[in-house]
């Protein structure tokens, strides 16, 4: 059975028996995972290198010593990774309401332990799917950003008003410059941003 989606789960929970449990049933769907005793541990993996290029989930127990689960989750969010990171909570009865409450905040779901096999690894692969798609629109927006520091300071001058609506006399006479010569730029800003329209470019640029 091969996984949807080629991805990276990381499990923190200082339960030894627990990591080793999710990460066996991770590798039965063909899944990949790293697991840490702590969120000191994990934030530390974090500070060390980037996280892989590749869709990623974290399960995360809520109660921990030391660093909670719920204070390691704020800071996931201060470093902006909750979507291309979605997290998962695994919590104890008790803490259903604070699972809940951290849903909420932007978690991704929470998993009452003991759990279901098959409805932790389903919502596993929706968190996966959501983290592809938060990693493509940053594709997206690096690819349009080096494009845009491609261009000469003229030539964004001429993408600014020609995203404005403007003719292409409007801009020269704005610029003090000809019409051919705005014609050529405008020729080459939409040769280095990948567009064939004044339409299209201004969508392109809203993606930023």
């Amino acid at each position: 059975m091969q996984p949807l989606i080629d991805g990276l789960i990381f499990i923190v929970d200082d339960d030894a028996s627990v990591r080793e449990a999710l990460a066996w049933l991770l590798r039965s769907r063909r899944l990949a995972s790293e697991h840490f005793g702590s969120a000191e541990a994990f934030e530390q993996y974090l500070d060390e290198a980037p996280l892989p290029d590749q869709p990623r989930c974290l399960l995360l127990d809520v109660r921990m010593p030391g660093m909670s689960g719920l204070v390691l989750f704020d800071r996931l969010a201060e470093r902006g990774l909750l979507a291309e990171m979605p997290v998962i909570f695994l919590t104890g009865h008790a803490d259903v309401p604070t699972a809940v409450e951290a849903v909420k905040r932007g978690a991704f779901d929470f998993c009452e332990k003991p759990f279901s096999d098959n409805a932790l690894v389903d919502r596993i692969e929706q968190a996966l799917g959501m983290s592809q798609r938060a990693l493509e629109v940053q594709r997206v927006r690096r690819g349009l950003a080096d494009r845009i520091a491609e261009l000469t300071d003229r030539e964004r001058d001429v993408m600014r008003l020609v995203v404005e609506g403007l003719p292409n006399k409007l801009i020269a006479d704005q610029l003090a410059i000809s019409v051919r010569t705005v014609e050529v730029h405008r020729a080459r800003v939409f040769e280095k941003m990948e567009v064939k329209s004044a339409v299209e470019l201004a969508n392109r640029l809203r993606d930023l």
